[in-house]
């Protein structure tokens, strides 16, 4: 039997296994989820295409090996563009078109394509579905996408709000929901925080995302950990006009070289804090720059849904960092959120599970939700299967 691949007589009438593929800047995590969603197998690997050849082709077999039978290949891809705003099964002109949105998201989408010719090239007679970040985001009204410039530029670049963690806002978006005992989270009013390396917020109305913190690429909205987020675009045309910066430099100092990094000398929130609390100047500075756009922006966020009624925290800072938690919601108290010191701070680290950390007399509850794209990718995939299987 080829490597994953399930006989007619072995496959199961929905996709019982699937394998999930997500290809960030430094890493290939693959999970394996099963019917009821239970992570079953996972491998960590270096980048595919990274330039080290530390992933090549024999280490991807060697875990996918390990793995057993798959039913469905999901991979995460960064950007699809005006061209998907739903998983797609992948052909040879869905690849095609993939590789044509590069342009727009340079420094992710050919990490993503690259993970998906690697892994399908071992599982050949799987179904591969790509599943976007930027899809849960096509829902954002115009008025909230567009940018005020010349529509022929608009028309002829496809000059709009994209949005990204469109899988995780997605995710996490459903399961406050559940956790706030919403049923279906109609009407319900979430303003969710993926605060990790990259980072963004997003506007949740009954499960639809109707703005988002991040724009026509990843460098926009908050401050993070290397990436400069909103800066003035006339601040940049200063640079190149009077510093004579090459475009090439400019990009790679906001992208690389900005955010926590710039401000702070280290993009590790762990350290800034630490250097914080000993009184180190640049740390204080970062730290609280940090904080103010995302206390603003949250308030932003709040204001595109008329109100709030729930706040979550994901990500890698959302999830470990009590301290940012406490002090981004202590400048939201006008917006109904207060927090539980004790729960903000739990004894015993929670590590995957999902808690909430309202005070008793708030208006807005608070979650702290595990980041979770492996299972909104599965869930996408599992939407699409009756079309899959009938190709």
């Amino acid at each position: 039997m080829e490597v994953g691949r399930l006989t007619s007589a072995t496959r199961t009438p929905g996709p019982g296994r699937i394998l999930v593929v997500n290809a960030g800047s430094s890493s290939l995590k693959l999970r394996v989820l099963d019917a009821a969603d239970d992570l079953t197998a996972d491998a960590d690997l270096p980048a595919v295409g990274d330039g080290t050849g530390a992933t090549d082709g024999a280490a991807i077999r060697a875990a996918i090996e390990s793995f057993g039978p798959i039913d469905a290949v999901g991979h995460r891809v960064v950007h699809g563009g005006t061209l998907y705003d739903a998983p797609v099964l992948v052909t040879a002109e869905v690849r095609r078109r993939l590789e044509s949105l590069t342009d727009l998201a340079p420094l992710h989408q050919p990490k993503s394509l690259a993970a998906l010719d690697a892994v399908s090239a071992l599982l050949p007679s799987v179904p591969a579905i790509a599943c976007f970040d930027t899809a849960f985001h096509a829902t954002i009204p115009e008025a909230a996408a567009t940018f005020a410039l010349p529509a022929e530029w608009r028309q002829r670049w496809a000059l709009r709000r994209y949005g990204f963690h469109g899988l995780s806002h997605g995710y996490v978006s459903r399961r406050a929901a559940e956790l706030a005992g919403a049923g279906s989270a109609a009407g319900l009013r979430v303003v969710t925080c993926h605060l990790g390396a990259g980072a963004s917020l997003a506007a949740v109305h009954g499960g639809r995302s109707v703005d988002t913190t991040m724009g026509f690429t990843p460098l926009d909205g908050l401050v993070m950990a290397t990436r400069s987020g909103s800066v003035d675009p006339g601040l940049v045309l200063w640079l190149e006009e009077h510093a004579h910066m090459p475009s090439r430099e400019l990009a790679e100092t906001l992208e690389s070289r900005s955010g926590l990094a710039g401000l702070a000398g280290t993009a590790d929130m762990r350290e800034v804090l630490s250097r914080a609390a000993a009184g180190d100047e640049r740390a204080i500075l970062g730290r609280d720059v940090y904080l103010h756009r995302l206390r603003g922006l949250t308030a932003s966020m709040a204001a595109a849904l008329g109100g709030l009624d729930v706040l979550v925290f994901t990500g890698g800072v959302g999830e470990n960092s009590a301290e940012i938690r406490s002090r981004a919601a202590a400048g939201l108290g006008f917006l109904g959120v207060a927090i539980d010191p004790d729960r903000n701070s739990p004894a015993e680290p929670s590590g995957m599970a999902d808690f909430e950390i309202t005070a008793g007399a708030a208006q807005a509850r608070t979650f702290v939700i595990a980041a979770r794209e492996d299972k909104q990718i599965a869930a996408e995939v599992r939407s699409l299967w009756p079309s899959v299987i009938a190709v």
